[in-house]
């Protein structure tokens, strides 16, 4: 079984992110999404609309999503990789480069960086104050 794992806020689910889900789960049998806890959205200086919970319970309803695990940490990525036996983490591209030190500790690992999406969580939240 192929494993593959993203991560993300996802706080405003939209068409960018279904993309990048569907595209992540075509590369293998199994889809694990990380959804930033509200903790960790803390920490980075985030505050997301919705909490943890609703957006886990959001993205568990998507059919390209097996599995939703909180981040509460960078480090939750290696913990992930290893306990779930991933063999590709996928991000959009403006991570570009960020998590190839994943391939330190995991050699066997695939990484791909997708393009963006036109529209981003940033652009809806500028319209929505714009209203």
């Amino acid at each position: 079984m192929k494993t593959i794992l993203t991560a993300g806020t996802f706080d405003i689910l939209h068409a960018s992110h279904i993309q990048l889900l569907e595209r992540a789960k075509i590369l293998g049998d199994r889809l694990i999404v990380m959804c930033s806890t509200d903790d960790f959205n803390a920490k980075k200086h985030k505050e997301a609309l919705q909490p943890y919970a609703e957006r886990k319970l959001i993205l568990e309803a998507l059919r390209c999503v097996d599995k939703v695990v909180p981040e509460a940490s960078w480090e939750d990525k290696a913990k992930y990789i290893k306990a779930f036996n991933v063999s590709t983490f996928v991000m959009g591209d403006n991570w570009l480069g960020k998590f190839d030190a994943l391939k330190d500790a995991f050699p066997e690992l695939e990484i791909f960086y997708f393009p963006r999406g036109k529209i981003s969580s940033t652009h809806l939240r500028d319209k929505i104050k714009n209203l």
